[in-house]
């Protein structure tokens, strides 16, 4: 298949467009790289022994994209493209709207224009805010407590309207705490500036960027008191995408659909894998709780295994044993 990949030079775009070669189908990447580097893609290339066009633009230019599509002519999407940060949405919330919801409508203004059908879309489990009960499964109450969340969840919305016209498909994947690299060691997680998310935080306290890595609370009602959260690993997401391309080809609406492994690991669990990983201690310390955190989450990813044939194969040892082959190898990053 011709598949256009909005945002593929990101952590998880990049080893989704990995998967999508080694399968044999085209891609063409569209990414103004504000928060990825070329680097990424380049590394594909070196992986897979496969060439793909790249076209650096912004998804909410509508005559950029509605060229870039016309020109290739996919027949299906993949929309990585977006913020992430919870964190900064709650500072700069329209920036996320106008990113996240106008960036989706442009998108599907121009896949309208060539009679593009197919969408994979990247969501997120920040839809449903706290749980009312765990697992968390696709008919829980959704109730995200940022915009952010709020964001996904609005484009979510248009998605099933979009899908609902006819003859189209969606599929929407919410997304629990994707970490962990590729296998090699030459495609991993690269977070600009402070890390937001825990694994890349105490990648780079092993590696020796930073001096220790704090945990936000540790008087949850949890069994280590530690924040409980359920990890994917990224080469395992990956292959959630192209089990959802090949989904989207056969079926008409919208479906959501969570990717996780159903099992949660508290912070003090991942430190302790990531030490036994890196043969070294993590350093850390134990700060207050941050607003807005929730005691612990993890997924129903029943329907995945039913509708995609997909389920999760990557442990937590898998997960921080990969993260730290990246880090080790490449401890700056895409950087020289």
């Amino acid at each position: 298949m011709r598949i256009l990949i909005t945002g593929g030079a990101g952590y998880i775009g990049s080893h989704t467009l990995l998967d999508l070669l080694s399968a044999d189908h085209e891609a063409l990447v569209v990414d103004n790289f504000s928060n990825s580097s070329p680097k990424a893609l380049d590394r594909v290339r070196e992986l897979t022994n496969r060439n793909f066009d790249v076209a650096e633009g912004d998804v909410r230019d509508l005559s950029s994209i509605s060229a870039r599509i016309e020109a290739f002519k996919p027949e299906a999407v993949i929309h990585f493209a977006g913020l992430k940060s919870v964190g900064e949405s709650t500072e700069i919330p329209l920036h996320y709207y106008d990113h996240n919801v106008n960036g989706t409508l442009a998108l599907l203004r121009a896949m309208d224009a060539v009679g593009c059908r197919n969408i994979v879309f990247s969501s997120s489990a920040t839809v449903y805010g706290d749980p009312e009960y765990l697992p968390y499964d696709e008919h829980h109450r959704l109730a995200p407590a940022n915009p952010y969340g709020r964001s996904k969840l609005f484009v979510e919305e248009i998605l099933k309207d979009w899908a609902a016209t006819g003859g189209k498909s969606a599929v929407i994947l919410r997304y629990f705490n994707p970490v962990g690299a590729h296998v090699s060691g030459r495609i991993g997680e690269d977070p600009w500036g402070v890390p937001n998310n825990l694994v890349p935080f105490v990648s780079q306290v092993a590696v020796g960027r930073r001096e220790k890595l704090h945990v936000f609370g540790n008087d949850y009602d949890t069994r280590d008191g530690t924040g409980v959260r359920d990890y994917i690993h990224v080469c395992d997401l990956a292959s959630a995408h192209v089990a959802a391309v090949s989904f989207a080809a056969n079926h008409n609406g919208a479906e959501v659909i969570n990717v996780g492994t159903g099992i949660g690991a508290s912070v003090l669990e991942v430190v302790k894998a990531f030490e036994t990983a890196a043969g070294k201690p993590v350093p850390y310390g134990i700060a207050p709780r941050r607003a807005g955190d929730i005691a612990e989450y993890y997924a129903d990813a029943s329907k995945a295994k039913r509708l995609l044939g997909w389920s999760a194969k990557y442990t937590l040892a898998d997960m921080c044993s990969s993260a730290w082959k990246w880090q080790s190898m490449n401890p700056n990053g895409y950087e020289d």
